[in-house]
This record gives structure tokens, sequence and C-alpha cells, in this order.
């Protein structure tokens, strides 16, 4: 397993950019899901309560499970913002959503299991692989925004194990609407029905909604359970501070779902010692318990994230009214912009553009533009669509970036 893991494209990218920044290159790096501290500081509040946790001596180990009060403000949270109802029993703590995901493979997925999981769709491929399991990679189409609709899933859904979903989605920063999702979910419902008495395990759906408050204009965001209650037998979601809060280095997420699959996960974290640390478990329930800091800080944050993608999307937009040969998907949540860059089998001071790694090499190049192919994200060769990630940049550079990207697409013939 370990000799055939690969790692991280989106990092060994990242790691490459880097480079060429030390080296002197001044490149707008906007191809890691992560926020500049300095432009998307966390809430002031939680910093004020890390200390104080510190301080007051919160520093032994915390219950495997996480601390009860962020287990409580968990569960009051879930109620406010989606109606639904689930006990501190039912929700699980730990260092961020990774372990979490990782937990949830490694407690549903026996060997040679099949996952199936849309593409372009972040890390799912790495865990399945982990988890000795088998990929059922579906490729979604852009007229869907890339969200995968009941008949992209339907035809592998009865040799599965698990559907992975995300929404908003990273990496394209669009989001199901209610009846895609209700559509994916009476598939569920029928598979397990289907199932019934045949001492075969469900179909269990991992539901990673880790920018579930990150959604802008009218688009809301939805979910399994809240459209059919039935499916919270099944449903085991994935959340936490890391996006909304702009807290990824803080490390707490939660899982939530049957208690007899978050117990068994609560196992094999608290051996791998995966827990978030005490005193931020305790700054974070603190937070979460202060409802007027916490809408107040989401506001100014979709504000900002929002202002950021739809300045970008209307520049590319308006290049393309130019008959430039590029497009955008109107960005709905999360912090990604879809961007496409149809230059396959164009030329660029007479060579031959044939890969997308070769586009991304050229804008970083010719545009000082970092940002990751959907081939990094599980889509196959030839997809001419990227993810743009807002989190590192200011509205002032935006129309620099603009500007050096038409310039080079002037040039491409």
């Amino acid at each position: 397993m370990a000799e055939t893991l690969i790692g991280s494209e989106i990092i060994k990218l990242g790691g490459e950019i880097n480079r060429r920044i030390a080296e002197g290159a001044r490149i707008h790096n906007l191809t890691i899901g992560d926020f500049n501290p300095a432009i998307f500081p966390i809430p002031g509040f939680l910093t004020d309560e890390i200390v104080n946790a510190y301080r007051e001596g919160q520093t032994n180990y915390p219950p495997a499970d996480g601390i009860l009060p962020l287990r409580q403000s968990v569960a009051n949270l879930l109620w406010e913002k989606q109606n639904l109802r689930y006990s501190p029993s039912e929700i699980l703590v730990a260092g961020g959503a990774r372990p979490l995901i990782y937990a949830i493979y490694r407690t549903l997925i026996d060997p040679q299991d099949k996952v199936i999981f849309p593409v372009p769709s972040w890390n799912n491929n790495h865990y399945t692989h982990l988890s000795a399991g088998q990929q059922i990679l579906v490729e979604t189409q852009p007229e869907n925004y890339f969200m995968p609709v009941r008949a992209d899933l339907e035809p592998y859904i009865q040799d599965a194990a698990m559907l992975a979903l995300c929404s908003p989605l990273n990496p394209t920063g669009t989001m199901f609407s209610k009846e895609q999702l209700q559509g994916i979910c009476e598939m569920v419902i029928a598979e397990n029905k289907r199932r019934a008495g045949t001492g075969r395990k469900p179909l269990y759906l991992m539901y990673d909604q880790i920018y579930s408050l990150l959604s802008f204009g009218d688009k809301a965001h939805t979910d399994p359970v809240s459209l059919y209650p039935e499916l919270k037998e099944y449903t085991i979601f994935v959340d936490g501070i890391s996006k909304s809060f702009a807290a990824t280095g803080v490390r707490v997420g939660w899982a939530f779902g049957p208690e007899y699959v978050i117990g068994k996960m609560r196992s094999i974290l608290g051996h791998i010692g995966a827990w978030a640390p005490k005193a931020e478990q305790v700054a974070a329930a603190r937070l979460l318990d202060h409802t007027e800091t916490v809408n107040s800080f989401l506001e100014q944050m979709k504000d900002a994230v929002s202002k950021r993608l739809n300045a970008l999307y209307k520049g590319f937009k308006a290049m393309k009214e130019k008959g430039l040969p590029v497009d955008a998907i109107a960005p709905e949540g999360a912090i990604y912009l879809s961007v496409k860059f149809s230059l396959l089998g164009r030329t660029f001071q007479g060579r031959t553009i044939e890969t997308t790694f070769e586009i991304a090499s050229l804008l970083i190049s010719e545009a000082s533009f970092a940002i990751v192919p959907f081939t990094a994200f599980g889509n196959a060769p030839g997809t001419e669509w990227f993810r743009i990630s807002v989190g590192t940049c200011t509205e002032e550079q935006i129309p620099e970036m603009l500007a050096q990207v038409e310039n080079f697409l002037k040039n491409v013939e």
C-alpha cells in the first residue's frame, strides 16, 4: 500500500511554485485551499479564547470523542443552521476533517469494497487506496456545474459500499441544488431497501460539508438528512471550523452520524491519537456558543470571499466576450472558482500546447498565475478546467492578475 500511495498533486504543485518564488519570481499563487492569515485572520474571539484556555491549564488529554461542551456546541449549531437534531453521543471531534474522513473509510470500507465518488473530487482516491478499496470514479459535467446527478451514479450503485459526496464542492465552488440531491437520496434509499434482508451491509453516504457555512447569494446549502430523515441511519457528515472560520491550522473538525458508526470511528482515532488539542476544543466551544460573534464573522467572511470570486468570474467572462479561449462557472460556495482555458491544440510562440500541465506551466511562466488543473482532482487527461482558490489574494491584486492572464491569452494562436 505504501509503495503505491501517491502524494498530493496539489502540494507537489505548490512546492514547485514556492521554489520559483524563492528564486525571485513574483507569482500569484492561487493553488492551495488555505488562507493567508494576514488577509483572512481567524475570529479575534477565537484567538483570545485559545490563549485563555492555555492559561487556564487546558493542556491534558481530551476525551477520545472530544470534550462534551464542544460536542454540545456542535449539536446546537447543527440545529440552528440546518435544523438537524444530533446528540453529543452522535458527534466525534478530531484534529480537523482529514482524520475523520480517514476514520470513516477505515470503519466502513473492507478490502476490495467499492467506493463511488464523482470527479473532480478532493482526496477520495487517496482514502480509498489507504483502505484497500476499489475506486469508482464518475466524471461529472460542466452543464451540471460539476455536481453529480442520479443518472451519473446509478449504473454503479448496486455494487458499492459507500458514496462520497461534497457540497459546496472542492474544487469547483459549486453546490448541490435541492433537486439534484433529492434524486441521489432517493436512489440511496431505494438501494438500501433492495439490500434489506440480504445480509449485505448498507450503502453508506459520506457527506463532506466543510464549506457549508460559505454559500453565496440566493444559494442555500442542503443535505441528505434534512431532505430525507430516513437517511440518518446511513449518512456520516464531515464538518469543522477549518474553512468557514479561516482556521485551517487550528485543527478542530467534527463528524456526526449513526452512533454505532461514530463509536467505531472514535475507537480508531483514539488509537491513532488524532484528537484536536484540548485548548483549541475549549476555545471552539466558546466561539460556537457565542452566536452573535459567529454570525457577524461569517457575514464578513462570506462578503470578502464572494467579492474576490465574483471579481475573477466577471473578469474571465469579459475575456470570453472578447473572443479569448476562456470560460468560468458562477461561484456558489466555498473559496473556489472553476475556470476553463481552452488551449489544447493551440500554439504559443510556435509551440503546440498538448497537455493541461503545459497550460498550468504557461500560466505560471507567462502570466505569473498559479492554479490547479482538475486533472489533479481525478479528471481525465485533456480536461481543460482549473481550480482557483482565493484565500491568499487581496481584492486589489485581482485587476493585475486578470490583466496578465488576458495579455497571455491574446498571444495564444
